[in-house]
């Protein structure tokens, strides 16, 4: 497999469907996925299948055993947070080739710590102050096609 564009990390991501549907948009971006345990799934779920169609085969994927191990396997990347929490735009953030855009869990995010070691690094996708946060598989499309279009411009 050749070297993706770029490396979408889910960090214990909670909801089967959301992670296959981030798969999907991974191969139609040329994007690796990485999966940092625990899962609120199983890996051999049917939903998370069904949700990626008949994407999957074609998923370059890993799953981790934790954070130290993903940052073993990804120390040269620039990494990206995207979190409620940040001041940062993601629209104002520059992308390239290589970065990796890390999401948290569906119900608390990304932990804190990662957070405040590079606060930097740490980007919101803005919403009304109604909406509590948007959807991880939504997120993901929206980060990764402004990474894209940055790239390709």
């Amino acid at each position: 497999m050749s070297e993706p564009l770029f490396h979408v990390v889910l960090h214990q991501p909670e909801i089967a469907e959301n992670s296959g549907n981030v798969g999907r948009t991974c191969v139609a971006a040329g994007c690796k996925l990485w999966l940092v345990r625990p899962l609120g799934f199983r890996l051999d779920e049917r939903r998370l299948r069904r949700a990626g169609l008949d994407y999957w085969q074609h998923l370059d994927w890993e799953a981790v055993e934790n954070w130290e191990s993903l940052r073993g396997r990804l120390p040269e990347g620039k990494f990206w947070f995207f979190t409620k929490h940040a001041q940062q735009l993601y629209t104002d953030a520059s992308f390239t080739p290589g970065d990796v855009l890390v999401f948290g869990s569906e119900s608390r995010g990304l932990p804190r710590q990662l957070l405040a070691a590079t606060p930097e690094h740490c980007l919101r996708i803005p919403m009304k102050p109604a909406a509590r946060s948007l959807n991880l598989a939504v997120s993901v499309a929206v980060a990764v096609y402004e990474a894209l279009r940055q790239c390709s411009a």
